[in-house]
């Protein structure tokens, strides 16, 4: 069987940082930093690629924030902007991939209320023949389980999966099931492990 390429999302195609919207809102650097710690953080965030859903996870940090509650909402309806652009080179290295024909996939944590706003936006996504969403399936990675789904839906196992992941513990959990897997760190990187696997 030949062997698949499964891309991560965040930090792989697409950069993500909630910086980017929420400085254009707050001018001093250092509310703006105990904002991002304290109120709309990353691990709050993560809820929604879990499952919960926007609504809900947003009026509960308006009620503990009350004095932040446009800034909360702003989360919600302005989520796009917290994706400033595509990462460098991986688009390149994934229209090459698909010109050759090797299978593309793509495992991303991402919440379900956000990805119809998303996915256009973001081209290499068109090559992807299935994409496993952690927010419609309410399992995020690094759970097990949300691997095991993968295999299900993309038709393979174990070394017959190429994964990239910029996060260490989604890495670990995917090697954890025997999938081949490495870290992401850019696209020349990548690049390089994709030749040494013949899939370049």
């Amino acid at each position: 069987m030949t062997k698949a390429v499964v891309f991560d999302v965040g930090r792989v195609l697409i950069q993500w940082d909630l910086r980017c919207l929420f400085a254009k809102l707050i001018a001093d650097e250092a509310e703006l930093d105990w904002f991002l710690t304290h109120v709309v953080t990353e691990q709050w965030h993560f809820q929604t690629d879990a499952g919960r859903p926007v609504a809900e996870i947003v009026a509960e940090r308006k009620a503990e924030f009350p004095q932040h509650a446009a800034l909360i909402q702003a989360y919600r309806d302005r989520f796009l902007e917290t994706v400033p652009g595509p990462v460098p080179g991986t688009a390149a290295l994934v229209d090459r991939l698909a010109a050759i024909g090797v299978p593309l996939f793509a495992l991303t944590n991402f919440g379900s209320e956000f990805w119809p706003q998303f996915r256009p936006t973001c081209p290499p996504l068109r090559h992807m023949r299935d994409v496993v969403v952690s927010g419609d399936e309410r399992l995020a990675k690094p759970d097990p389980r949300i691997y095991a789904l993968a295999e299900e839906r993309f038709g393979r196992v174990g070394d017959a999966l190429f994964f990239t992941d910029d996060n260490p513990d989604n890495i670990a959990a995917a090697k954890a099931r025997g999938w081949d897997a490495v870290l992401f760190e850019d696209a020349a990187q990548l690049e390089r492990e994709l030749q040494a696997r013949g899939l370049l």
